[in-house]
């Protein structure tokens, strides 16, 4: 699968843009603030409905503007499609594939996958275990279309749950029948969800060790550990043990969502522990296993953008990804960086294909 062309309107700091693209490794340079991440938020949009960084839709729309659209075409398993996506203010976003809207943009999620990796993903390791739940379900909604389904169904159903909670404090009335069917609903879910990421992690770990090793010559022993109450205690007992709980703070205080994944350097919190560089290098092995595993899972590559990459990482680790990519492990590549000079070198070592985009103030010039 690889993207040929995309066409903006109004879409951040973009009046309108028309670039089209190689199959191999697209560069966007140019200096911090004018406009490159915007270029791979666009992509990511198509592939996946959303935002990369900002999950409020009207805020993409450029200034003074009533609505952005973005197009792109693709080729997917040897057919072409169009992919348009289009978002006006106070109005429901519009997602087309091929002219034709989707009943629910669900639907879309899996059909383009896509990997990015960005400064901003140190939320995962700094950040609370929302984060870290989100990863996991954007990688195993790639590949698995129910899972996002049921996922929806479960926050929905937690929702009624913790309504029927403040309902009991306020009215001072408890209808056991109609919690039990509440709690029926949310197990239900609950175990479902449970079992696909404990799954997922069964598969993904040796793929993340595999590919930390590999960029940093196994100096340090980390580990990558899927944390959750359902792992001890099945769900329906867990909500029957914590009822009381539950009543008093008038929310559900168990169930998978308050799963966590915990990161690990020599048995210690990375967190805390780690060195920029071995977070980074953590980060990135996150990210290549996440790739790894959604190929595996589709049969084809997905889209890989990396953002700002390179000033984040030292020779060593810059050098051991640049290996990866000339020995062809990825397919179309989108990449951000703040020199021309600098990144036309790399590929020119690794003997890779390089188109490059300048990139100023929402301009975009072909180099």
């Amino acid at each position: 699968m690889w993207l040929k062309n995309i066409t903006l309107l109004n879409f951040k700091n973009y009046a309108d843009a028309d670039l089209r693209f190689s199959k191999t490794v697209n560069a966007f340079a140019g200096n911090n603030g004018a406009g490159k991440t915007n270029l791979l938020d666009a992509i990511h949009y198509l592939c996946l409905c959303k935002s990369y960084f900002n999950p409020i839709d009207s805020q993409q729309i450029k200034t003074g503007e009533e609505l952005f659209m973005i197009q792109g075409d693709f080729d997917r398993l040897a057919k072409p499609e169009k992919i348009t996506c289009g978002v006006k203010k106070n109005q429901k976003k519009q997602f087309k594939r091929n002219k034709k809207e989707y009943d629910k943009l669900a639907s879309h999620i899996g059909l383009f996958p896509l990997v990015m990796i960005s400064p901003y993903d140190v939320t995962i390791i700094m950040d609370g275990s929302e984060e870290r739940r989100r990863f996991m379900d954007n990688v195993i909604s790639q590949t698995d279309s129910v899972y996002l389904d049921e996922l929806m169904l479960y926050n929905k159903q937690l929702l009624n749950r913790n309504a029927l909670l403040k309902q009991i404090a306020v009215t001072r009335k408890y209808d056991p029948a109609l919690l039990e069917i509440y709690d029926e609903q949310l197990v239900d879910s609950g175990q479902k969800i449970f079992e696909k990421r404990r799954q997922f992690m069964l598969d993904f770990i040796p793929l993340f060790d595999q590919y930390y090793r590999y960029l940093c010559n196994e100096a340090e022993t980390v580990t990558l550990t899927y944390l959750s109450q359902l792992n001890e205690t099945p769900f329906a007992t867990l909500l029957k043990q914590s009822l009381e709980k539950d009543k008093t703070l008038e929310r559900t205080t168990t169930g998978i969502h308050k799963d966590d994944l915990v990161f690990n350097i020599a048995d210690m919190p990375l967190k805390k522990f780690g060195s920029q560089g071995q977070q980074k290098s953590f980060l990135i092995a996150l990210k290549l296993a996440q790739y790894a595993y959604v190929e595996k899972y589709k049969g084809f590559k997905p889209l890989l953008l990396l953002d700002d990459i390179f000033d984040k990482l030292d020779e060593h680790r810059m050098h051991k990804l640049m290996e990866m990519v000339s020995h062809h492990d990825f397919g179309q590549i989108f990449i951000t960086d703040t020199g021309k000079e600098r990144v036309t070198k790399i590929f020119n070592q690794i003997d890779v294909p390089l188109t490059i985009f300048e990139v100023n103030n929402g301009i975009i010039r072909h180099a």
